[in-house]
């Protein structure tokens, strides 16, 4: 089996998170980062961002179902896409050990290789307009007690040096509504974060610098 290639200290950082997904790139082809203006680069823990830059964002793509088992054990199905990588040699999209199971490479579109190392995604040669789709089961519906469980996300960034740059995030939720309620979503809707809820549905999209982090709280009828 290969062993995963470390990243160095000046890598790009991703963190795409649902229990501290991240991903890191390595090596000077993370080159494109270094050039940009420190005019462009946020140092902010969270800046949403109204207007869309003019390059492709890193979109990074989550859909979890909760079902009845979920609230028993914690454990969600995940399906996760990263589209517009960073074009670099070598990557990785690591996951909490011991929160993550059945880790599969579902679709790969613009990266040379691709593969399962324990609790990581191992990537190599991406191209501008890759795709990576992931599919899995996580531990990350936790029960709060007294009928309340919390589904939390984050942090999710994208990260080089000291400074952030620009990223989209997905966040679809699917639920029983006959055995949970929404009692409340955090962040809440603003300019450059969009919230909808439907019975049994939960979608968050967002276009941000920094680091965002949500919180879903759920409470049994």
């Amino acid at each position: 089996m290969r062993q995963p290639q470390q990243p160095p200290e000046s890598a790009v950082r991703i963190l795409a998170g649902l229990l501290a997904c991240a991903l890191y790139a390595g090596t000077s082809q993370a080159s494109d980062l270094l050039f940009q203006s420190a005019d462009t680069v946020n140092e902010g823990p969270l800046h949403l961002l109204e207007t869309r830059p003019a390059k492709p964002v890193h979109h990074h793509q989550n859909r979890i179902r909760i079902d009845a088992d979920s609230l028993a054990d914690g454990w969600v199905a995940l399906e996760q896409c990263h589209d517009n990588l960073d074009a670099v040699p070598r990557a990785q999209i690591t996951f909490r050990e011991g929160y993550i199971r059945d880790l599969k490479v579902e679709q790969s579109r613009g990266i040379e290789q691709a593969w399962v190392e324990d609790a990581s995604v191992q990537l190599q040669q991406i191209a501008p307009g890759s795709r990576l789709c992931l599919s899995a089961r996580m531990r990350a519906l936790r029960d709060a007690g007294s009928g309340f469980y919390n589904l939390v996300g984050g942090p999710y960034m994208r990260k080089f040096l000291d400074g952030y740059y620009p990223m989209q995030v997905t966040l679809d939720i699917d639920y029983p509504q006959t055995m949970l309620r929404v009692v409340d979503v955090s962040p809440q809707p603003a300019p450059g974060l969009a919230l909808q809820e439907t019975p049994g549905h939960i979608h968050i999209e967002a276009l941000f610098e920094g680091e965002l982090f949500t919180l879903v709280q759920f409470v049994r009828p």
